[in-house]
């Protein structure tokens, strides 16, 4: 914060003129005080306006001190609380901290110890930032001592792994200078994960043809077998959920809310391309590489249907095949539901208990996918979220407000193994690709299928055998192209005006580390009910 901007302090109390002395030793100090009388009233300006610190009497007529405190905490509201109580209670200590305050004073208090509070506050936060960035510096020096070009699966997954928790991390962080550093490092990376993904994938998915894991990732057609059917296995009763277009930051930003309720082991899986619902999500359903789909279902594969719902309409089906072919149908049939709107989630969190008796509950949410194409095309989202720090905030308080926090809580109360995944990510577009095509070339703007198609290949993956990609390879002359790093691609005819209408739009299908390594975790209750 610049040296002439003053800190800015709320205090509430209901006796606040009887602490003018206390407020002009404050100001003569450089902070800016604003005065309320109650917890209501310390909300309403919060909601409006920044402050740095939060003042905060424990006994106030109307909202009192903890009250007020559970509504920050509700809110979402990140801001430092100092408690002033007459209490020396134990209990309301416990309470409070248990609420988060950053400190608290007991009266009578005197100018100079609140005044020393506030700093210990404004203090600790410069601490705090400064090791940030000492630990970032020491962090992005290793970066650049590893041999990037040579790493191989496990690396690339340990490397994505560290660069999302730091986008997570540096959320918030005053120093712009170290979010560029990373932003710019995260960018970088692209580069080098196509040639890596271009050289070793064809050689992945030929050796999960055959049905071998040798020497390879686990891919999307491997989640299933990989996580689920143990648990079945095992007599354990699963709850797979699949949130669809989920990164590894955003997973990072949601998992801190589920680590009081469960115990949580984490893996990472490789997306197959394009990094696309219908392939994707249709590969972890059925345990097949598109291709293999194609060729065993080709009343279900739905690759050139425009109704994106439709391309993924027999999932239950795929599901049940899958389980069939391993030998893992349960004793009862499972359940399969797919969730596009609040009113069927709400629905479903009034049901989720009653699915008790359920071995395998399979349940996909949309919501972030609807909310990351609807950014595109709405000027409130793009206002709300500008960038991907923004949108992990907005997604962060959809998902703390939405029934799957709450499924997620009743979940933990029960006897079962919940499953949590995602079929791929989303990248923020930057630079528009030109590309050449029929007018039956499909309208993805990460991925394109059609006849004969061509585009710049430093700027795209050109798959000329489709086979190759163990994508299907039903038409003469059909290509596929895959979009590199940021780029997204456009026709030469009308360019400027869909390059400028998505530039700065996440999306998905091609090849990046923010759409193909993800999230694959393993969520066992801490403390479930006997019998539930």
């Amino acid at each position: 914060m610049p040296n002439d901007v003053p800190r800015r302090i709320l205090w509430a109390d209901d006796e606040i003129d009887l602490l003018k002395p206390h407020i002009r030793f404050l100001e003569q100090k450089g902070y800016a005080v604003t005065p309320v009388l109650n917890g209501e009233d310390a909300l309403a300006r919060i909601e409006a306006e920044r402050f740095d610190v939060l003042l905060l009497d424990e006994m106030m007529p109307g909202m009192g001190g903890l009250e007020t405190l559970a509504q920050l905490k509700a809110r979402e509201i990140n801001l430092p609380v100092i408690l002033i109580t007459k209490s020396e209670e134990e209990t309301l200590m416990e309470e409070a901290i248990g609420k988060r305050i950053t400190d608290y004073l007991i009266k009578p208090v005197n100018p100079s110890q609140v005044f020393l509070a506030c700093k210990r506050v404004f203090d600790s936060q410069k601490l705090q930032d400064s090791q940030r960035a000492r630990d970032y510096v020491g962090e992005m020096q290793r970066w650049q001592t590893m041999d990037i070009r040579h790493l191989d699966w496990a690396g690339w997954a340990a490397l994505a792994v560290d660069v999302a928790k730091w986008d997570v991390g540096l959320d918030g962080a005053p120093e712009a200078g170290l979010q560029q550093a990373h932003g710019d490092f995260r960018r970088s990376l692209n580069i080098d994960f196509s040639r890596f993904i271009e050289d070793k994938y064809p050689g992945w998915v030929a050796t999960a043809a055959k049905g071998s894991d040798e020497n390879r990732p686990p891919l999307s057609c491997d989640v299933v077998r990989h996580k689920v059917v143990p648990e079945l296995r095992a007599g354990k009763r699963v709850v797979f959920i699949v949130i669809d277009c989920m990164r590894l930051d955003q997973w990072f930003t949601l998992e801190p809310l589920l680590e009081d309720w469960f115990d949580i082991e984490r893996d990472y899986y490789c997306s197959i391309v394009p990094t696309a619902t219908p392939y994707s999500r249709n590969s972890i359903f059925s345990g097949l590489l598109p291709a293999q789909l194609w060729k065993k279902h080709p009343d279900l594969w739905q690759e050139n249907t425009h109704d994106e719902r439709t391309r993924n309409r027999f999932e239950r089906q795929f599901m049940d095949f899958q389980l069939e072919r391993l030998g893992a149908t349960p004793a009862r049939p499972p359940k399969y539901l797919k969730i596009y709107d609040q009113d069927e989630a709400i629905n479903t969190r009034r049901q989720i208990n009653s699915f008790s008796g359920v071995p395998l509950v399979s349940m996909v949410f949309n919501f972030l996918d609807i909310l990351a194409h609807g950014r595109s095309e709405s000027e409130i989202l793009q206002e709300l979220a500008p960038d991907e720090a923004a949108f992990r905030a907005v997604m962060k308080a959809w998902f703390t407000h939405s029934p799957l926090y709450e499924i997620f809580q009743a979940l933990s109360t029960q006897d079962c193994t919940v499953v949590v995944t995602t079929d791929h990510g989303a990248v923020l577009g930057k630079r528009a690709a030109l590309v050449y095509g029929n007018r039956d070339t499909s309208t993805n703007l990460r991925y394109k299928f059609g006849i004969n198609l061509n585009t710049d290949v430093k700027q795209a993956i050109i798959i000329r055998k489709p086979m190759d990609y163990q994508l299907p390879d039903d038409g003469v002359n059909k290509n596929y192209v895959l979009a590199r790093e940021d780029y997204y691609f456009v026709y030469p005819t009308k360019f400027h005006e869909y390059e400028r209408q998505y530039r700065g739009s996440l999306q998905h299908g091609g090849v990046s580390v923010e759409e193909m390594i993800l999230p694959l975790m393993t969520l066992r209750p801490k403390a479930p009910r006997p019998g539930a």
